[in-house]
């Protein structure tokens, strides 16, 4: 089997990983019961895959996003899958990074269902990002301010063969409006003509994942392409967009 390149092959880092299809069945897990999300098109926001009316192409935040910052947005959003709140994936987004003793098994299930939608529709992502394969990887910081590494970060740590770029907060941003601020992080290095992997655990509003996608192309970043772990969204109410049909 041929892996992306970004990807290390499953059972080099961590001996319990037995391969792909064992990775697929606990990502199926981590999303049973949620339809598959739509693809970009119409009724469909062309930045957060957001239900829209009829005539619009972007959801108001994103419309919002893309008035205050044009130009300088992730080329590209993919979420993996729909967290409507109650859901299963939706309390392993919260516990994983929770310190709880449930914690390793949530993020197991996160790093299952993270690992193969790279693996699998990895490419389609990148192309829609206009990048051949991205060079680097880059997590959203954290709102909450946890010293160290974003649990993210650490979820992942082994199994992507990407050299990682910082973004930091900047002094006295607010972490928690709704609204893009171009000023909310910066690269403390430079990535000129970098492709960015942007990872994000959730996406409420996007602010947060685009205000990192302004700062890594204020660096020099050529392209961005961002995927968030789980699209929070409101209890489910008949068919809600889940996960992409793993498999």
């Amino acid at each position: 089997m041929a892996f992306m390149p970004p990807i290390s092959t499953p059972g080099q880092a961590t001996p319990a990983v037995t391969g792909w299809d064992a990775l697929r069945a606990r990502a199926q897990a981590a999303t049973a019961g949620l339809a598959a999300p739509p693809e970009p098109g119409p009724g469909v926001c062309a930045s957060c895959r957001a239900p829209l009316r009829s005539g619009y192409a972007r959801c108001f935040q994103c419309d919002r996003h893309a008035e205050s910052a044009p130009g300088m947005l992730a080329d590209a959003v993919a979420p993996v899958a729909y967290a409507p709140k109650g859901s299963r994936l939706a309390r392993d987004l919260w516990l994983y990074k929770s310190g709880r003793p449930e914690s390793a098994a949530a993020a197991a299930e996160l790093r299952a269902l993270l690992l193969v939608f790279l693996h699998d529709h990895g490419r389609q992502v990148w192309q829609r990002a206009r990048m051949t394969v991205p060079t680097h990887a880059c997590v959203v910081p954290s709102c909450r301010g946890r010293p160290g590494p974003h649990p993210l970060r650490v979820l992942l740590r082994g199994f992507l063969s990407l050299p990682w770029a910082d973004l930091v907060t900047q002094p006295g941003a607010n972490l928690w409006v709704r609204d893009l601020d171009p000023d909310r992080f910066r690269a403390p290095g430079p990535l000129t003509g970098a492709a960015v992997l942007l990872l994000d655990d959730t996406w409420t509003s996007g602010a947060s994942v685009q205000s990192a996608a302004v700062a890594l192309k204020r660096a020099g970043a050529r392209s961005v392409a961002a995927v968030v772990l789980g699209r929070h969204g409101p209890p489910a109410t008949g068919r809600q967009p889940g996960c992409r049909s793993i498999g």
